[in-house]
């Protein structure tokens, strides 16, 4: 299983498990050990970001961070790098799920040998895991794509969900409050004609948007919460030249650019938050846990750097979460400034 960035000796290392120091005041001792963060697949340009700012935080805390990808985005393969970092005695485990389920039980064998587990991004079930770093709050990421969809919609019509896979519990909760949200009157005249899934690769996406396109000839919105997936469509609907149809969802600036700022505007806006922020309040997370500052209950408080005192709040899912971030719009006003930072 190929892995991104490997740390030499990583078995060699003096590895202490989950049971930091408390009380005194930490120092780059007590962050000295090894943090895992395993992704949901090479390629996936949001991920990759999310690890950049992980191990930035991590590395000037004095830790050790080892960044694994796996090549395909599946249960299977993070489970296989999981069983090898539970065997090497790594420190802190925090993991990008690509299935809610199937990682609760190597997780909880990892949490039962001492090792801090968090998730980021996509969760798990919530006794598989200390504690959830959440992008933003899921009923504001619902109720934002479904009416940027009903404003470039022009608030009626057809409109479908190209989303990454069945078992993602981020993309399944946001569908779900979507789901709640299109309920009101405002968008009685909306129709959701069906959800389709990409499975966050370019190619599958791609297929699945040309699907869409030929299952529908009178759609006018795909909302793709994926970054994979609303550049793929994008790139579809750019390279048919088809006016009709627009594409709106969550992505970054550095991908949907070009099909922002075209004569067509295929993408008139999106959303998304700063995913180097969110890696970065992932750190300070595993950070926190491997100290013993907190160990994931509700009302625990930890510092996060630049994004001061955050405190753990209960989750609506179950177990516990932080808010990492709040949504950003971007548009042809001001994505050039975004499009060099992610």
């Amino acid at each position: 299983m190929k892995s991104r960035i490997i740390a030499l000796g990583l078995t060699a290392m003096l590895l202490t498990g989950c049971s930091g120091s408390t009380g005194a005041a930490a120092t780059v001792d007590d962050f000295a050990g090894v943090y895992a963060f395993v992704t949901k697949s090479e390629g996936n340009s949001y991920n990759d970001r999310m690890a950049q700012g992980f191990q930035e935080v991590i590395e000037e805390a004095g830790g050790n961070c080892v960044i694994y990808s796996p090549e395909e985005a599946t249960a299977e393969a993070q489970i296989e790098i999981l069983q090898d970092l539970i065997s090497q005695g790594v420190d802190s485990i925090t993991v990008a799920a690509n299935d809610e389920d199937a990682l609760s039980s190597v997780l909880t064998e990892a949490m039962e040998e001492g090792i801090c587990v968090s998730t980021v991004d996509s969760d798990v079930s919530a006794d598989a895991r200390q504690v959830f770093v959440n992008q933003a709050d899921t009923e504001e990421i619902a109720r934002t794509l479904v009416e940027a969809v009903y404003e470039i919609s022009g608030g009626s019509g057809q409109w479908a969900i190209l989303s990454t896979s069945g078992q993602a519990t981020n993309q399944n909760a946001w569908i779900r409050q979507m789901r709640s949200v299109m309920e009101e009157e405002t968008y009685q005249d909306l129709r959701l004609v069906d959800i389709v899934y990409g499975n966050d690769e370019t190619e599958e996406s791609k297929e699945k948007t040309e699907e869409l396109l030929n299952d529908y000839p009178d759609l006018k919105v795909i909302c793709a919460p994926t970054v994979m997936g609303l550049s793929a469509a994008a790139e579809v609907i750019k390279e048919q030249e088809n006016t009709d149809v627009k594409v709106t969802g969550l992505g970054m600036p550095s991908l949907m650019s070009a099909y922002v700022q075209d004569d067509e505007a295929v993408c008139p806006y999106f959303y998304l938050w700063n995913p180097v922020e969110l890696g970065k309040m992932s750190a300070s997370v595993s950070l926190a846990l491997k100290e013993g500052t907190i160990t994931g209950a509700e009302g625990e408080t930890f510092e996060a750097g630049d994004m001061g005192l955050i405190e753990i709040e209960e989750s609506e899912y179950g177990g516990t979460e932080v808010i990492a971030a709040s949504l950003i719009r971007f548009d042809s006003e001001n994505i050039k400034e975004w499009e060099a930072q992610f």
